[in-house]
């Protein structure tokens, strides 16, 4: 760069600017062409950050004149209605994801994570270059977003809340480029090979030296951009590597197609030697070509659940106070609005149907291609579509907190994890590469003590051969395509490590209620206390589960009740007694029951212990019991029934695996359920602390544990297994717990997820024993000299697309 260009920008300085705007950097006066660039220089060099121009690869964007001028604007930021949008809770921190504008290269990845990771109050940084995204963590007492998004303009680069059109719009503008190198590539290593393999083997007949020497210079012409432009990728990433003090399988790539080609070159010039750039371009061309596969498979399994976000309609119509309807944007619209469906229409957003009938296709979120039948006080989620009957819902989340938002986030946040075959295939990679290098040093070394003119193709051949490319490519691409085929059947998983473990899985612990039975309750007898109003009661009874969110709440939520014998006792209340019930202090102990506080009267409902009274006082089966400041004064017997496929699931994962029960209902109804199931132990009357400490035992034998759960109170024992499903409508805390969600109502997606788990293993095992493998045969046959540089390209890129190939078989299975 000469001193009349911008040192950060790269733009010319005009001659009266010289000297105006300097900054030192690495010791040196540095001329910038604006105050833009000398305040973000200034930024960087204050902050101890120099080293972003020593590693950087391309000049930075330029930056705004204007820069401390707009900074103010970045306020808008901390308006909370702005950021409702796209900003979520986690807790104590908030989060959210950028995109990120003016990133050319690793080095500047490099220079926010360290730029940001220096303020207080930002807890987390996680720049992806590629995807030029940044998702960021922070405490909201400390310090405000607009604040966050000042240091990013700071040092020369813009954020701007991620939106997943754009992420889409990323991969057409990158896959446009890849193809542009791809067809560039594959039409000029046509036009050489015919030149260059009609030499080989004397197609042309007798042609004199300097016809030779013409075909050598056009091959040199047609393989110029192949190198310089579609091989770019390659030569980028491995300036990367070696600037973040690292090898990948970019170095021995560059390396050959720079090594072959400078021979090449020089073979030309001085009209003597061989010349491989057929060889060159096939390389290029078939490397390429296995990394777009690997590019578009990774797409591929990604959009099966990003693109969910393309199923939710831009507008709804929403349904006004006076009765009429008015369009408006589904991301408008706000807990409690009202919006009508007509027949046929998609349903925008997450809510509660409070009047209508009719069938929905929720095959995108759960893979069953079966309608769903929602009638008065249904659930329906935004993106399935209303295929009969018209429905009037009330919005329960905003369109941020969907059902549909909540997979692609929970989605991302999985990719994120990798599994401990990814880390050893990736750390493998690594080594493997620098044993490559060496191996290649030291067959130079050898072949050129011998003499041999053919050392330094031979060194190529060892180069190319043994490229670890397949080695790469062998866990991620298995990973991605059965992730894919998972969410596809409505299986969710938040963390991609959760596959490996379910394969070592030895023991399945379920719940009952919600978990095995449809958790559909109703009451199937009652009991009522001498002396007392049995419909006063009931309606007591009814005002505390109202509260509840445990499924039990919808058995007394139902008009009527089944008359018993011992209504006949109970005795009628007067009018004015029987007064509407307000509840106050109102709790919940898991595992236990509800309490609350009506008309100045402790009441408690739940189990026998948790009402501290004895079954064997009513003379019923009862599972729940109602007590008013300590006095009994009723008792139910709620009743479930078993899903349609739980038999049948159980069947198959008794083949394979030990069968535990662990519920919070009675042994006796624990007992009745299970007897005719594959179940070898079934425990009752569990708490969830006894439910955790059960789970917390096997483990302790050895059994590696997976649990299956619904409830609130579940959510201990979830997280202590080693692997925690949530089943059908499990409430958000089951969900927060688990490792893997079943977004439909099917039990046998648990056999289908195992199925797959071990077959990804599978995959996993035969890519790297094919990709190691590979390397072990063809090494011998390069390091002798047999493999000529073309076979090693065909050897090493074929080797690259079966493992991608066989990958995707996950998808189509």
């Amino acid at each position: 760069m000469s001193h009349k260009d911008c040192y950060h920008c790269g733009l010319p300085v005009a001659n009266s600017d010289i000297g105006q705007f300097q900054t030192v950097v690495l010791g040196q006066p540095r001329d910038m062409c604006c105050p833009g660039c000398l305040a973000v220089s200034e930024a960087i060099v204050n902050n101890g950050l120099e080293d972003y121009y020593q590693f950087r690869t391309e000049p930075a964007k330029k930056s705004d004149d204007g820069i401390l001028t707009k900074l103010d604007k970045l306020a808008l930021f901390d308006d909370p209605a702005l950021q409702e949008e796209f900003v979520f809770d986690e807790g104590k921190h908030k989060q959210i994801q950028l995109t990120l504008e003016g990133i050319t290269c690793a080095a500047c990845g490099w220079l926010i994570e360290k730029q940001l990771s220096k303020v207080d109050g930002i807890k987390q940084v996680a720049v992806n270059v590629q995807e030029r995204r940044a998702l960021i963590t922070w405490s909201e007492l400390e310090i405000k977003l607009s604040q966050i998004l000042t240091t990013l303009k700071r040092i020369g680069y813009e954020g701007s809340p991620f939106n997943p059109d754009e992420h889409e719009a990323s991969y057409k503008r990158e896959q446009k480029t890849f193809l542009k190198k791809l067809g560039l590539a594959g039409i000029m290593t046509m036009q050489v090979m015919m030149l260059m393999t009609g030499l080989y083997f004397d197609w042309f007949g007798a042609i004199e030296l300097e016809t030779k020497q013409y075909f050598h210079w056009v091959a040199l012409t047609l393989t110029t951009p192949v190198v310089l432009y579609s091989g770019s990728t390659f030569y980028l990433g491995a300036v990367k590597a070696i600037s973040a003090r690292t090898v990948n399988m970019d170095v021995p790539v560059t390396i050959a197609v720079f090594g072959t080609y400078l021979a090449g070159i020089r073979s030309t010039l001085l009209e003597r030697g061989d010349v491989y750039f057929e060889t060159i371009c096939m390389f290029i061309f078939l490397l390429l070509l296995s990394r777009f596969l690997e590019h578009r498979s990774r797409h591929r399994a990604a959009q099966i659940s990003a693109n969910m976000m393309q199923h939710v309609p831009v507008s709804a119509s929403k349904l006004l106070t006076d009765g009429t309807i008015t369009d408006v944007l589904a991301k408008r619209l706000v807990v409690g609005d009202v919006v009508l469906v007509k027949p046929g229409e998609i349903i925008p957003i997450d809510g509660q149907v409070i009047e209508g009938r009719a069938s929905v296709d929720e095959s995108m979120l759960t893979g069953e291609f079966n309608p769903v039948s929602k009638s008065q006080n249904s659930v329906v989620y935004g993106g399935t579509v209303c295929q009969d009957g018209s429905l009037t819902i009330s919005v329960t989340k905003t369109l941020k907190h969907a059902l549909v938002n909540e997979i692609v986030r929970l989605q991302s946040s999985a990719m994120a994890n990798k599994p401990k075959a990814a880390q050893l295939a990736d750390n493998f990679s690594r080594y493997f590469v620098v044993a490559v290098l060496l191996i290649s040093a030291c067959t130079y070394g050898y072949w050129s003590l011998q003499g041999s003119t053919e050392a330094f193709w031979i060194t190529i051949s060892v180069l190319v051969a043994t490229c670890p490319c397949a080695l790469g490519l062998a866990t991620p691409s298995a990973l991605t395509c059965s992730m894919a085929k998972l969410n596809r059947q409505g299986i969710l998983l938040k963390r991609a490590d959760a596959l490996e473990q379910v394969t070592s899985i030895t023991t399945i612990a379920l719940d009952k209620t919600g978990t095995l039975t449809k958790g559909k309750f109703t009451l199937a007898q009652t009991w009522f206390a001498e002396g007392v109003d049995a419909q006063n009661v009931l309606a007591l009874a009814q005002a505390l589960e109202t509260r509840s969110e445990h499924p039990i709440a919808s058995a007394f939520l139902k008009s009527t009740s089944p008359e018993t014998a011992s209504e006949k006792n109970a005795k009628q209340v007067p009018d004015d007694q029987a007064e509407a019930f307000t509840v106050s202090q109102f709790e919940v102990t898991p595992g236990g029951g509800i309490a609350g506080v009506i008309n100045e009267a402790k009441c408690l409902m739940g189990t026998a212990l948790f009402c501290k009274v004895e079954p064997q006082d009513v003379n019923i089966d009862a599972n729940v019991f109602l007590t008013v400041n300590g006095r009994l004064l009723a008792a139910f017997v709620v009743s479930d029934s078993l899903r349609e496929d739980t038999k049948e699931t159980l069947n198959v994962l008794s083949k394979t695996h030990e069968l535990v029960v662990l519920s919070g209902d009675t042994q006796d109804n624990v007992n009745t359920v299970t007897q005719s199931l594959p179940i070898a132990k079934s425990l009752g009357g569990l708490t969830p602390d006894k439910k955790y400490n059960a789970v917390v035992e096997m483990q302790q034998q050895g059994k590696k544990v997976m649990m299956m759960g619904d409830g609130i109170n579940d959510a201990p024992v979830l997280a202590s297994a080693d692997v925690a499903i949530a089943v059908g409508n499990a409430t958000d805390v089951a969900k927060t717990a688990a490792d893997v969600i079943l977004l439909g109502d099917q039990l046998l997606s648990v056999p289908e997820l195992i199925e797959t788990a071990h077959k990804v293993k599978q995959k996993i095992r035969q890519n790297i024993g094919w990709a190691v493998g590979y390397n072990v045969l063809v090494l011998p046959f390069a390091v002798t000299g047999l493999l000529s540089p073309w076979m090693a390209v065909v050897g090493m890129s074929l080797s690259s697309i079966i493992v991608v190939t066989n990958s995707t078989r996950l998808l189509g299975k």
